[in-house]
């Protein structure tokens, strides 16, 4: 049915531009779990099936407590030579994280999942890589004065829509992973399960 209640499972401004831009009605309930823990138990994974686990888990938990909803859980994980990197717990760390990454390419994994009671009926996930230029200390910390705290809440430290464009020199993938969704899959999906128009 058209205009089935959609929920997205996320306070991410990014993803709610994206809905916003694409015309998707939804009501934004921020899901709550521990990711790390979900994260542990698929350490043995790629990132893009862990992104898609957590994604998952998102829609889940809000599904739990909205019966009936179609609820749209998202994630991205970000991993630079093997190594997985979370959000920077403080403006230090992000430091860390950013001369990690100096001339390095990032890959970016953006997932979705559309969860419906106690069932999954999509799930997906993108890979976007980004080539980080050499970056100096001097225009490191000119970024983290200017950036910081907002990127707390990005994995890879930066935000593409703002300043943290300047941070590469080359970009392969679609802009929507890069923003945190697979935005393109998530809308035929959409279509799929008849909540917005085919």
């Amino acid at each position: 049915m058209i205009g089935a209640a959609l929920i997205l499972a996320s306070k991410s401004a990014s993803r709610q531009a994206m809905l916003d831009a694409a015309g998707v009605a939804y009501t934004s309930v921020p899901a709550n779990i521990d990711e790390r823990a979900v994260e542990a138990a698929f350490e043995d994974v790629s990132p893009a099936e862990t992104a898609e686990a957590l994604s998952v888990a998102k829609a889940a938990a809000v599904a739990r407590e909205h019966p009936d909803a179609l609820v749209l859980g998202s994630d991205s994980l970000v991993s630079v030579e093997g190594r997985r990197f979370d959000k920077p717990s403080s403006r230090e760390e992000a430091g860390e994280h950013l001369r990690f990454f100096s001339g390095r390419t990032i890959e970016l994994h953006s997932a979705a999942a559309l969860v419906r009671d106690d069932t999954c009926h999509w799930s997906g996930a993108r890979c976007a890589r980004l080539a980080v230029r050499a970056l100096s200390q001097t225009f490191v910390e000119h970024y983290l004065d200017a950036e910081w705290p907002a990127i707390a809440q990005t994995v890879g430290c930066f935000r593409f829509e703002a300043m943290g464009v300047q941070l590469f020199d080359a970009i392969e993938g679609d802009q929507f992973t890069v923003l945190g969704m697979p935005l393109l899959d998530v809308l035929e999906a959409l279509r799929e399960q008849g909540a917005i128009l085919a």
